[in-house]
């Protein structure tokens, strides 16, 4: 009995030569690895490239934020110090009005309270009385700010003057005029309304190492002394001394002038 022969083996040898061999697979094999390793490497020569501009890149970046802490300072100077709008540049026009000295904040409350009552809001805008800044000295010599009329007897107004308004105003009681050439009120250039309604940015402190005393007396003045061995003396001011905050007054004593130094805070006006 004969062995069946198998239909799975080659029959001739040009069949078994056409086959692959194993070791050329294996040899195929490590080829390939080699040529995914070379273009690795390509990929890895190119990267340097690419990477030596981003360190310019960064020193860019690095060097905008200076100029943008210029632009930073700039605008923090900006903002402390803001433009301060000027009251002339408000609507209407700035005129002086006569008033009884002494009753400027009575005739102001009188003249608000007639526009708001008499629907004028539109046409009358602003009263205002002028104040300023000033330094005087206490009892103790120390130097403090004070606010002060800056002209006593007077208000300025901010209104569209017609006849409508004007009457108002004028017939406010404690009003006894408008101040201008003839009979027709004239209103403030820009120079003065400035100089008179200024927003000061300035705190008290500031002001106290700025201005100078003000001087409440002037030479040739009759001053009463308040206190000490010549009080209730009156005198005549032959010298002021601003520095050491003195005065020297010519004083009657026993029917003979005799020159008496005394500090500001030790007289008073007559």
């Amino acid at each position: 009995m004969t062995d069946p022969t198998p239909t799975d083996a080659p029959e001739t040898d040009e069949e078994l030569t056409d086959a692959p061999s194993a070791d050329a697979a294996v040899e195929s094999s490590v080829e390939e690895p080699a040529e995914a390793g070379d273009a690795t490497e390509a990929a890895d020569a190119d990267e340097p490239a690419a990477s030596s501009d981003e360190p310019e890149a960064a020193a860019d970046d690095e060097a905008e934020p200076a100029e943008d802490a210029v632009d930073a300072e700039d605008l923090l100077e900006e903002v402390a110090a803001p433009k301060v709008e000027s009251p002339f540049d408000r609507p209407g026009r700035w005129y002086v009005v006569h008033t009884q000295s002494g009753y400027e904040k009575k005739v102001k409350q009188n003249l608000e309270a007639r526009t708001s009552s008499m629907n004028m809001e539109e046409r009358i805008h602003e009263v205002v009385i002028p104040m300023e800044d000033v330094v005087e000295l206490t009892k103790a010599g120390q130097k403090k700010v004070v606010q002060k009329k800056m002209f006593p007897g007077y208000l300025l107004v901010r209104c569209e003057l017609d006849d409508d308004s004007w009457y108002v105003i004028r017939n406010t009681p404690g009003v006894t005029g408008f101040v201008g050439q003839g009979a027709k009120p004239s209103p403030l250039p820009r120079k003065d309304v400035e100089s008179f309604l200024a927003v000061s940015t300035e705190t008290p402190e500031e002001v106290a190492h700025r201005a100078k005393p003000r001087l409440e007396y002037e030479m040739g003045e009759t001053v009463r002394v308040k206190e000490g061995p010549f009080a209730d003396f009156s005198g005549q001011i032959i010298e002021i001394n601003e520095d050491q905050l003195k005065l020297k007054v010519l004083v009657n004593i026993f029917g003979r002038e005799t020159p008496v130094e005394l500090e500001f805070s030790k007289v008073a006006k007559l």
